[in-house]
């Protein structure tokens, strides 16, 4: 009996003990992500997204990009053209001809904004260290992210990681309805040259789009 007692408290600590060093390591490396990319002036990327329900027999696949400089953001995503200049958002749809624009505090309530998508976790997320992919010779870690809060749509995230460039590849969302969102990351390029007028809307381009603010 006291050997029992012995292995089991010697098979905790010791299970402790891993689970601590790994939250440690994931830590380490979401921190080292994090600086990679706040020493980047500028990024433009494409992404891949993939919404899958099997229940429901549902799949849908496209794609986008997105360039960014410090908040500011201009995402080319399902058909339409979304620019945020610092101040205001603007929804740019070609086939309605339409035109959304929205202050900092209205938008913010969509999503994860583009401008934040690398380093959302770092905040209202324990994290635990996952497993580890060879993709196309590449190195990818995931960590998987827990909502601290509750959070009746997301069950957890699984963020991937390429270990050698400190980059994000991938970002899995899984739902509370079993429904799994991928976002993967390719053709990263970090400080583009952009125009100064790279992120200013100008209506005069639009001048037959009805505009709703």
């Amino acid at each position: 009996m006291r050997k029992s007692i012995v292995f089991l408290f010697f098979t905790l600590t010791t299970t402790f003990s891993l689970q601590a060093q790994n939250t440690e390591a994931a830590k380490k490396l979401l921190d080292e992500v994090s600086a990679k990319i706040a020493s980047f002036k500028t990024m433009t990327f494409d992404f891949d997204y993939v919404l899958e329900n099997r229940q429901e027999n549902i799949k849908q696949e496209t794609n986008g990009s997105v360039t960014v400089s410090g908040d500011r953001y201009k995402l080319l995503f399902l058909g339409a053209e979304q620019l945020y200049d610092g101040e205001k958002t603007y929804t740019i749809v070609p086939e309605n001809e339409e035109i959304t624009i929205e202050t900092k505090d209205e938008a913010e309530d969509v999503g994860i904004n583009p401008s934040k998508l690398l380093y959302f976790y770092k905040e209202g997320y324990a994290f635990q260290w996952d497993i580890k992919q060879n993709v196309m010779g590449r190195n990818i870690q995931f960590i998987k992210l827990i909502p601290m809060d509750e959070n009746k749509d997301i069950n957890y995230l699984l963020l991937g990681i390429d270990t050698i460039k400190k980059t994000i590849y991938r970002l899995i969302e899984i739902g509370s309805n079993q429904t799994r969102t991928t976002l993967t990351i390719s053709n990263f390029i970090p400080d583009v040259k952009l125009a100064a007028n790279f992120f200013t809307f100008d209506p005069a381009l639009y001048p037959d789009y009805y505009i709703n603010q």
